[in-house]
């Protein structure tokens, strides 16, 4: 080895071994991962949560709905937590409130449907 090459890689190890590292240093890794999580994933998953509740709260007499279990159907009845919703002529259940995935939009082949009726 040669004595220069030597003598730097001595003086770097030196200089390495005296510094004592910043404390605060060693959490900025962890502080931007929690950061890059939170715009991630925690936000999004609070603006769903929060939407659907307002869909649930907002669910009234007429409704075209989608349940959790796929089924759909049309609200006929609103309680506090209970729909009645019919799935087909004649046929209607009773569901709980929170069952409810989505609220089908209109198509404009049902509004032609009920404008010529």
């Amino acid at each position: 080895m040669f004595p220069t090459l030597a003598y730097a890689m001595g003086d770097v190890a030196g200089q390495a071994a005296g510094q004592q590292p910043n404390p605060i240093m060693s959490f900025v890794p962890l502080i931007l991962m929690f950061v890059i999580f939170y715009f991630l994933l925690i936000r999004p998953q609070q603006k769903k949560q929060k939407e659907h509740r307002t869909m649930l709260e907002n669910l009234k007499r007429g409704d075209r709905i989608v349940t959790a279990g796929g089924i759909y159907g049309r609200i006929v009845e609103v309680r506090d937590d209970v729909l009645t919703v019919e799935l087909a002529k004649d046929v209607q259940v009773q569901l709980s409130r929170g069952s409810v995935a989505a609220v089908v939009q209109k198509d404009a082949k049902d509004q032609a449907a009920k404008e010529s009726k």
